[in-house]
């Protein structure tokens, strides 16, 4: 696959970039060249090959997941205007 000037471009419209005609040549290489790459990516045999989220292997980290007030009640309802027994009161709106 080989990217032509026209869609440099348009990608570079559609990315709201100003891109004169030098610098779409440039890219217009710099883009084939990536796009090779990843077409080179794309002959590698991964047959049996797990998939994997780290190059060393290890578990992720995790805390227990206890539901709690945070400790922050007194400082969440300190700025409003009115509370009852740590709950926000607000007039009643319908009758």
């Amino acid at each position: 696959m080989s990217v032509d000037i026209t869609t440099v471009k348009r990608v570079a419209k559609l990315a709201r970039l100003a891109v004169s005609d030098a610098e779409a040549e440039k890219m217009q290489g710099e883009l084939n060249n990536i796009i090779g790459f990843i077409e080179q990516l794309s002959e590698v045999n991964v047959e049996g090959v797990e998939a994997m989220t780290s190059v060393v292997d290890t578990t992720m980290r995790r805390r227990d997941d206890i539901v709690n007030d945070g400790n922050k009640v007194d400082d969440i309802v300190a700025n409003a205007p009115i509370t009852e027994d740590n709950f926000f009161t607000v007039p009643k709106v319908i009758e």
